[in-house]
């Protein structure tokens, strides 16, 4: 069954199509990598879903639910419940540097949901373990790695219960050593089977993690596929040209 489900998706900045007709479905439980150059309008798909971005055109449904139908969005607090359903994880973190790790998890779903203190504290210590992070409960952004700040921010989605995660290059603002252990957390994400669309450079995690693979190149999606097929058996030219430089 589709999660979510993107018809027709138009995008401009001013005379700059940047999102051309992008039309997809993700199934619960997919990993789906998005890849393709620079500026082919891969972030602004991405932030699209969750309106961070508006668009001039085309329907989001999210668990069924119309986001937004022809270019013509839900009611506020309708897109507000709709968008809340899916967590995002941004390239440079985003943490709030004057909070500790736990007051950066906590503070979201404080503001939120309506729920107790104690289970707050609990989901928040439960998932710093889950990141290899319970150690650094009380450090202040300033003092982690930049792996680890993203493996916060990746706990700090997690505390609002999403449905959906999203990841706009999770690593590419990192150094080589400190991406694999953001790459190790979403992979464990993947094997318990967190939806998950993923923009991403990191061709190796695409291939081994994600059940999908999306190219996108200079705002449309040019061919999409499993990865065993995608990455072996590329059917467009601009795909293979991609591939090609990116596998080098």
């Amino acid at each position: 069954m589709a999660i979510i489900e993107v018809s027709n998706l138009k995008k401009s900045f001013g005379q700059l199509d940047v999102l051309k007709q992008i039309t997809f479905n993700v199934n619960k439980n997919d990993v789906v990598a998005v890849i393709g150059p620079s500026g082919s309008g891969k972030s602004t798909m991405l932030r699209s879903l969750v309106h961070l971005e508006e668009i001039n055109g085309g329907s989001i449904t999210v668990s069924g639910e119309p986001l937004v139908k022809e270019g013509v969005y839900s009611k506020p607090q309708e897109v507000k419940r709709i968008t809340s359903k899916m967590g995002m994880v941004f390239q440079h973190f985003n943490l709030f540097p004057h909070l500790t790790v736990k007051e950066n998890l906590e503070l979201p779903p404080r503001l939120v949901k309506k729920e107790s203190p104690e289970d707050i504290q609990k989901r928040s210590s439960e998932l710093l373990g889950k990141i290899g992070l319970a150690d650094r409960a009380s450090a202040y952004p300033a003092n982690l790695s930049g792996g680890q700040k993203q493996r916060v921010a990746i706990a700090r989605a997690l505390m609002m219960n999403p449905e959906i995660l999203l990841f706009d290059e999770p690593t590419s603002a990192l150094d080589p050593e400190l991406t694999g252990e953001v790459l190790e957390v979403m992979k464990a994400l993947a094997e318990e089977q967190m939806t998950m669309i993923v923009v991403t450079h990191e061709m190796g995690f695409a291939r081994e993690v994600a059940n999908k693979v999306m190219f996108m190149d200079n705002g449309e999606i040019i061919e999409s596929g499993h990865p065993s097929e995608l990455f072996t058996n590329p059917k467009n030219e601009r795909t293979k040209a991609f591939l090609t430089r990116s596998l080098k």
